[in-house]
């Protein structure tokens, strides 16, 4: 195969092949700040326009015994419109870790993207993975450097979970973080949390529902719960939508299994459930 010459412009710059920082959003920063999502949303806060943006919402996260989990709802909406029912909210970010987002949608996801690979890259660079501590003050930061666009309007809050693998006590490991539109991190020793617009309904209900010795079926069960409870008093957040076959996310987190999106068979099948109690319950009740 015939090699481009140096010189042809094809080749990359040599920032991109000689980098020792490893974070790639400090990369970002240097060689192509244009990229970064607090730019870009900077700049769409200042532009004067009247942004209506899609904002999504509820996420709970829930712990277990030998694990965490975090599910979110699929609706996004748009003032009092819904922007779209099927949107995904949490996401799994590396092996032993999973973001769920609330705010402005689109934001959101370039922030969580970004995350995902600055923790594949320094993982790379330095040839171990950042501890939990590590990773959630990471996303402290790229929290921070939104602070602008959310003081314009276009916050961006998302809830972090993690199975810490240095734990003394592997029973109790899965942690969860939550954050504030300035960078503030805090960790939620209750062993559950809710974060959007339905957050008031979901943790309430988990209050009633949480059990830390519960097992993985347990707690997806009762975050479900928690989220079918949300939908019924907050209009953004969607509760299972059985007709169109549309069904919360859950990523769970466990020392065996790592950081793992449940299959919609497996949501699909809890949330039917879930439904079906509380139509029975309607039906007793008369």
């Amino acid at each position: 195969m015939e090699q481009i010459p140096r010189n042809s412009g094809f080749a990359l710059p040599s920032a991109y092949l000689s980098s020792t920082t490893s974070s790639f959003a400090d990369f970002l920063r240097a060689e192509a700040p244009d990229l970064l999502p607090s730019k870009r949303s900077a700049g769409m806060a200042t532009s004067g326009t009247d942004l209506d943006a899609p904002h999504g919402t509820t996420i709970v996260a829930a712990t277990f015994n030998g694990g965490v989990l975090i599910a979110g709802d699929r609706r996004a909406t748009s003032g009092n419109l819904i922007a779209t029912r099927d949107m995904d909210k949490v996401y799994v970010t590396d092996a032993y870790s999973a973001v769920g987002i609330a705010g402005t949608a689109g934001i959101a996801l370039e922030l969580v993207r970004l995350y995902t690979v600055e923790l594949a890259h320094y993982e790379k660079i330095e040839g171990v993975s950042l501890s939990l501590d590590g990773k959630s003050n990471k996303l402290a930061t790229m929290v921070r450097g939104n602070l602008d666009a959310a003081m314009a309007g276009l916050a961006v809050v998302p809830l972090f979970v993690g199975y810490d693998i240095e734990a003394s006590d592997p029973k109790r490991a899965g942690r969860i973080v939550s954050f504030d539109v300035t960078g503030g991190r805090y960790e939620e020793n209750a062993g559950f949390h809710s974060i959007g617009s339905g957050s008031v309904f979901a943790k309430s209900a988990m209050k009633k529902l949480y059990d830390p010795d519960a097992d993985q079926d347990g707690a997806v069960r009762a975050a479900i719960e928690s989220l079918y409870d949300a939908a019924d008093d907050d209009t953004a957040t969607g509760g299972p939508d059985v007709a169109r076959k549309i069904y919360p996310s859950v990523v769970t987190v466990t020392a065996e299994h790592g950081a793992v999106q449940l299959p919609t068979e497996e949501t699909s099948a809890i949330a039917e459930a879930v439904v079906a109690d509380r139509a029975a319950q309607q039906d007793w009740r008369g």
